[in-house]
């Protein structure tokens, strides 16, 4: 743990107020404050977080009512020392579970566009390298073919006059759109990648969320198969669904219409091929989407519902015959959330009978 003890608490999270004023911080014109005692009030903290999450804090001996000196001195990280660092980490590492979300990027915009690719493409980031934390692949599942990375770079890699770590996106386009963008603020040739095919973009808020989302949009699209882009607009999904949250089983038993939490870029004609969680772990069901975009609003601890598709039953499955071991066989080794479907399992699917 280095000098910036709180920095590294709190890395790649986001505040939540409500949270915060719950755990017992008070609001004021900066931000917000919270004095509380620990190791047995032999010393006090007083923890100030402004309105954007920046997080700082000083530790005070009681005794003295002076600061402890000793708390950021990396080589006196031992002894009584060590025990109070350990102490005041313990307590801020119990804000962070109680009073902040964790966020895969450094910059507010990165997440923001993370969060709109997750809710259009149910597409998550993919974090191949440890060595570079924060590096984040998106892909369509589909393929495998990138279409966006998000990093973490010194300014001074795209401009030599600038500096100062920020959150990059490069994001694959056609050639003659990138030779438009490289002429415009906030836009760099492709670092560290093809600079025919990519383009490298500011995620620090120079650039609109909106005009971003339009170039994910054309990245998406640009990485799609040849044939399935072409044949059809039509787009074959993967849904998990939990039994312990809706029995889906003794819904299609009543009836073969129902509805259903829409994410993602779904749309009437879809197919939406039904993967139900523990205990059955199996894709047991293969939908037509009939209708989307229907408005609904529900809310609890566990799960949040803006709108709602309608889903017909077309073809039922035994749990046996297309497990998670099966799945796993073509790359499919979890279904968190809604994905697009590998080609390879979406044909094993078509050549099964009905059930």
């Amino acid at each position: 743990m280095n000098a910036d003890i709180e920095t590294n608490v709190f890395k790649r999270t986001q505040m939540r107020a409500d949270k915060l004023l719950a755990y017992g911080f008070e609001k004021n014109k900066t931000g917000y404050t919270l004095e509380k005692k620990f190791l047995d009030n032999a010393f006090w903290t007083r923890i100030s977080i402004n309105f954007e999450g920046v997080v700082q804090g000083e530790v005070i001996e009681t005794a003295t009512n002076e600061a402890f000196e000793p708390l950021r001195v990396e080589s006196m990280n031992k002894g009584y020392a060590g025990k109070v660092r350990a102490a005041y980490v313990a307590l801020l590492e119990e804000i962070r579970r109680d009073c902040f979300m964790q966020t895969p990027f450094a910059t507010p915009q990165a997440n923001r566009l993370a969060a709109r690719i997750h809710e259009k493409y149910a597409d998550a980031p993919h974090f191949p390298w440890e060595k570079y934390e924060g590096f984040g692949v998106f892909k369509n599942p589909d393929n495998g073919k990138w279409y966006g990375l998000i990093m973490n770079i010194d300014r001074a890699k795209l401009d030599p006059q600038k500096s100062g770590k920020t959150d990059v996106m490069n994001l694959k386009l056609p050639p003659e759109q990138i030779e438009i963008l490289t002429k415009q603020k906030g836009f760099y040739k492709a670092y560290h990648m093809n600079k025919k095919y990519w383009i490298t973009a500011l995620l620090d808020d120079t650039l609109d969320d909106k005009t971003l989302e339009d170039l994910i949009e054309t990245g998406h699209q640009f990485t799609l198969n040849s044939k399935r882009a072409g044949k059809t607009n039509q787009h074959v999904w993967l849904v998990p669904a939990n039994p312990s949250f809706f029995d889906i089983i003794g819904a299609f038993q009543k009836k073969k219409c129902i509805t259903w939490k829409q994410s993602g870029n779904i749309k009437a004609g879809d197919t939406a091929y039904m993967y139900v969680g523990a205990p059955y772990s199996a894709i047991m069901f293969k939908c037509e989407v009939l209708k989307t975009d229907i408005p609904y609003h529900y809310q609890d601890k566990n799960l949040t519902i803006t709108k709602v598709m309608e889903i017909k039953l077309i073809q039922k499955f035994k749990p046996n015959q297309f497990p998670l071991a099966f799945l796993k066989t073509f790359g499919v080794t979890s279904i968190r959330c809604q994905r697009t479907m590998p080609e390879n399992l979406l044909k094993a699917l078509n050549e099964s009978k009905t059930v």
